[in-house]
């Protein structure tokens, strides 16, 4: 052996591209992160030490809740922000005393899972399956895309529903077609999660994030309520944009680097586009009519002036009136209704057995949630009472305002931060639980109102979702491009959405910004500009 030859042999290893050794990292650092659960064990421990450490400290600020009349309206006396030692022996026993309630009656929990009660009969007797299955059906080839994307977007109505159906549909009506299935999978993918905050229809995220804004507000003001459908506006408009944007990517980006990789997949796992059957089709509409009727029935009864649907005040959006306060029962009802209707004209329900196993099936899915919940709800309660939230408000403002940003600045600020945090923490619920106290009244005291910092954070959320292998189903997405080629890995599909997160979160913002700029509303109740006191 040569010399030369023995160089070679030891030679270090060519070095990876940064883009490579990024990743790299990210998945590293990404995969020590602890549960999301018990990232609220480490935080609710931290609450207690800190709220120690600095309950005997005298802060000079003044807590903006006392400037105005206490709850039984009367005058108060404005004093400095005070932070409560949660580990006092009143403190801690108050906590245990608490522990069921502070669960119980956590916001997010029982809207998501009454939800997804009527959406697992929906699911179960497969009415989500042939909707989503005649949608596509009957798109012409040239529409295709942005149909997919139009599919993947209302999928979000149904939870979860778009990772286990649209995506992998995406990539068998592609092949069909004669084009890449990759780039059908990473169009649906887009949808799905990239366009997560996207959505014309209400879905349980609206209540579920606004349960977190609400209390996040009343850390500096107990009064101010916030709709469950603050953002609708401004994501119906989202969605034209992620449609326009992903079709430009998908047909112009995406599916001309894939057309030439060979589809080596084993055949026997690429599914057939199977056609709807006759009994399917019946099922379809029927449940399409029933649907329909349900939503006539609700205009009806909402119509007249003195509809027990509306406020005292005859309004039908306004905080507190019966029909913001049903939506979520009413979306419950929504999926409910055509599911039931749909199973038994198609044949797919044979008595009640089917429809409870259908509701119990879809409590399974949230059984993690359900863990996570709790241990976020005593978090919550703990950081609320312990004052730490709006002593971090205080001073983060005060620092903000030093620096004399301007607030298009904060909030575009608050977007590239979420969308950090996203590659490691992907829930939707835990990042802003944890964050919406932070956010929240830091920016009420700027007098930036909650409704805008809850639609800054829902893009930073929802634009890096297809690029963190940290999403739940991201494992999944992967071994569905492995079904048509096999050498599909996590970095593949990272390369494959990331043009999608980058643009998502640009024209995103863009849009955010021009609704501000020209104040178009961002949804009901919804405001900009909070009013802070001087």
């Amino acid at each position: 052996m040569t010399s030369d030859d023995a160089r070679s042999e030891t030679a270090a290893p060519p070095r990876r591209p940064l883009r490579d050794r990024l990743l790299d990292a990210i998945e590293w650092a990404g995969n020590r992160l602890p549960d999301p659960a018990m990232l609220f064990v480490l935080a609710l421990a931290a609450t207690w030490v800190v709220s120690l450490l600095l309950a005997p400290v005298q802060f000079t600020e003044i807590d903006p809740r006392t400037l105005g009349p206490d709850a039984h309206g009367q005058p108060q006396t404005p004093r400095p922000i005070e932070v409560k030692n949660q580990l006092s022996g009143p403190a801690l026993a108050t906590f245990l005393t608490r522990l069921v309630k502070n669960f119980t009656e956590f916001p997010p929990l029982g809207v998501v899972l009454v939800a997804m009660l009527g959406v697992g009969v929906a699911d179960h007797t497969g009415f989500i399956n042939a909707a989503v299955k005649a949608l596509l059906r009957v798109t012409p080839a040239w529409l295709l895309t942005p149909m997919l994307l139009l599919v993947a977007i209302i999928s979000h109505s149904a939870g979860d529903t778009g990772y286990v159906l649209v995506i992998p549909l995406g990539g068998i009506i592609f092949q069909a077609a004669g084009r890449h299935p990759l780039a059908g999978i990473a169009c649906a993918f887009a949808g799905v999660a990239g366009g997560f905050s996207a959505n014309f229809l209400p879905s349980g995220l609206d209540p579920l994030l606004q349960g977190f804004t609400q209390s996040s507000a009343h850390i500096l003001d107990p009064g101010r309520n916030v709709n469950p459908l603050c953002n609708w506006w401004f994501t119906s408009a989202s969605t034209l944009v992620i449609i326009a944007v992903g079709w430009y990517l998908t047909d112009r980006v995406i599916e001309r680097r894939w057309r030439h990789t060979p589809i080596d997949g084993d055949e026997a796992q690429q599914h057939q586009f199977a056609e709807l059957t006759a009994r399917e089709v019946r099922g379809l509409w029927a449940g399409l009519g029933s649907m329909l009727a349900a939503g006539l029935v609700v205009v009806a009864a909402a119509w007249p002036a003195d509809s027990p649907l509306r406020s005292p005040e005859g309004s039908l959006v306004k905080h507190g009136a019966p029909l913001m306060e049903a939506i979520v029962p009413l979306i419950f009802l929504g999926f409910l209704l055509p599911g039931v209707v749909h199973g038994y004209v198609a044949g797919t329900v044979r008595s009640h057995r089917d429809l409870v196993q259908g509701m119990a099936k879809a409590m399974g899915t949230m059984s993690y949630y359900v863990v996570m919940a709790f241990f976020a709800a005593q978090f919550t309660y703990a950081f609320r009472e312990s004052n730490l939230g709006a002593l971090v408000a205080i001073k983060g403002a005060a620092a903000l305002e030093r620096l004399g940003l301007p607030g298009a600045v904060t909030v575009v600020g608050i977007i590239l931060l979420t969308c950090l945090v996203n590659l490691l923490v992907g829930s939707a619920s835990a990042k802003w639980a944890m964050l919406g106290p932070i956010f929240v009244p830091m920016l009420m005291k700027l007098g930036i109102a909650p409704e805008l910092t809850q639609a800054a954070y829902r893009i930073g959320d929802s634009s890096t979702n297809i690029v963190t292998p940290l999403l739940p189903y991201f494992p999944l997405i992967v071994a569905y491009a492995q079904r048509y080629v096999k050498n599909t890995g996590v970095g593949t599909l990272i390369s494959l959405m990331l043009p999608y997160s980058l643009a998502f979160v640009v024209t995103w913002t863009l849009l955010l910004m021009v609704f501000w700029g020209l104040e178009l509303p961002l949804g009901l109740e919804a405001a900009y500009v909070y009013p802070v006191a001087r």
